[in-house]
């Protein structure tokens, strides 16, 4: 159950990130390619001079990117946060008597997939209602995935409002 969320949720940040490319970043790169042609066509130049003109023409679409990757980092950052919350909700449930194995997760990774996996390998170890924490986790995590599929659109807009202002 786990692994399907994660790859409805990357099947989704794929299409968003796709179609924020075909809609605005494309085109930004071809301006940026075209001006940069035109800055090797002025041969009075020096190579300076070439050079800064091309920078000058890569400036807009870098700055798109990065701002892009930023508002993608921040989503992905609080759907981890998101299951972070699941997986401390289940910890709480946990006790000496269920398992005398399992350890606190120590782990700085935030990634989803090493998330749920580390509290579902952590759950398999005890006893005692074990499969409810599972349960209660896997179903925390999904509906985490589920909101933020459902967060997707006014963020693809917001970004999408930024870049129609690059363009």
């Amino acid at each position: 159950m786990v692994d399907q969320a994660q790859v409805r949720i990357q099947e989704a940040m794929t299409g968003l990130v796709d179609d924020l490319d075909k809609t605005y970043l494309r085109g930004m790169q071809r301006d940026m390619h075209l001006c940069a042609a035109k800055c090797c066509e002025k041969e009075e130049n020096s190579v300076d001079q070439v050079h800064r003109c091309i920078e000058n023409c890569s400036t807009p679409l870098t700055q798109a990117q990065s701002f892009v990757q930023n508002e993608l980092s921040q989503f992905q950052e609080r759907l981890q946060r998101c299951v972070m919350v699941c997986q401390d909700k289940v910890r709480n449930h946990v006790t000496v008597d269920t398992s005398e194995a399992q350890e606190p997760q120590r782990n700085s990774s935030l990634s989803f997939a090493n998330t749920a996996g580390s509290v579902l390998r952590q759950a398999a170890l005890g006893k005692d209602g074990v499969a409810v924490y599972k349960a209660e986790f896997e179903g925390c995590a999904m509906q985490c995935v589920e909101d933020h599929i459902k967060l997707m659109p006014s963020v693809k807009k917001s970004i999408a409002k930024v870049l129609s202002k690059k363009v």
